[in-house]
């Protein structure tokens, strides 16, 4: 098998866990969103941490505790995925999964104005059609649902202020989570004294699970852009939200309104723009080194 073929390969199975996630935490009716948050932060510390010592990243993990500036930026990415990670779970736990899953469709296109802000990146005109598209599709629904669709537009947001911290801290995927993770474990385990009950052992042991469906497709997707190249990547990504799409209205039983269709059908248009802008730049790229 290729190498291309086992990344690709790692990379649906990371999408397949992102998608049927929501399955998952439909599983915890009865336990608030804010719970389950720090639930997740807390096995994903023992998860992640054991990842590290068994990967021999220790040794670079310390070094960049030591650089302040650093921490403080790993810091800031950690508020920004906790965020991320207790708006999906209230979406879950309130049945809006539909709306959620709109975020990560409009992620890229988000990362892309983040880009221009931050970097001063320009835009190609098949970008801003992209954009201008997306716009259109969040005022489409917030016509037609009554309110603004906050929970796509946080989740985006919130991913793409993280992707952009990533970006900046150019730190290991696996130690800079697992430095995210442990400053947040303190706020998580105050939560767990103050406010939870000690939930019966069944529902201990699936939550401990939420450690490795947090781990598990981090691993696969930095094992895939190691070997694909990162369009192939960026494409895939998209069985996520597709998934996710599917498993609130055939398995949640969320209902799924015209106005939602139409957003859809716009971010997919949007998505073509985006993505014909980004292979035409990949394009030129290589035709350029290929002169030199």
């Amino acid at each position: 098998m290729t190498q291309f073929a086992k990344g690709s390969i790692a990379m649906v199975l990371a999408c397949l866990a992102w998608g049927l996630s929501p399955v998952y935490y439909a599983l915890f009716q009865a336990i608030s969103p804010a719970e389950i948050l720090a639930h997740r932060t807390l096995w994903s510390v023992v998860t992640f941490v054991t990842l590290l010592v068994l990967t021999g990243r220790t040794g670079q993990t310390f070094q960049v505790v030591k650089q302040p500036r650093v921490m403080g930026l790993i810091l800031l990415a950690g508020v920004m995925i906790a965020i991320n990670w207790y708006v999906f779970i209230f979406s879950v736990s309130v049945g809006r999964v539909t709306e959620s899953s709109l975020g990560y469709y409009i992620f890229p296109l988000v990362m892309v104005l983040l880009g221009l802000v931050a970097f001063r990146e320009t835009l190609s005109v098949l970008q801003w059609v992209a954009i201008v598209l997306a716009g259109v599709a969040v005022v489409v629904l917030t016509i037609g649902l009554g309110a603004a669709p906050w929970l796509a537009l946080m989740i985006s947001l919130s991913f793409g202020i993280y992707g952009l911290l990533k970006r900046i801290i150019n730190v290991d995927s696996i130690v800079s989570v697992t430095l995210e993770v442990l400053l947040l474990l303190p706020i998580a385990l105050g939560y767990l004294y103050a406010f939870a009950d000690l939930p019966d052992t069944k529902t201990l042991l699936a939550l401990m699970f939420s450690g490795l469906i947090t781990a598990g497709p981090l691993v696969l997707m930095t094992y895939a852009t190691q070997r694909v190249p990162m369009a192939t990547v960026g494409l895939l990504q998209y069985l996520n939200p597709i998934l996710q799409y599917f498993c609130a209205i055939v398995i949640l039983g969320e209902v799924i309104t015209g106005w939602h269709i139409i957003a859809i059908a716009l971010i997919w248009i949007a998505l073509v723009f985006y993505w014909l802008a980004v292979f035409r730049a990949e394009r030129k790229t290589v035709s350029i080194s290929s002169t030199v």
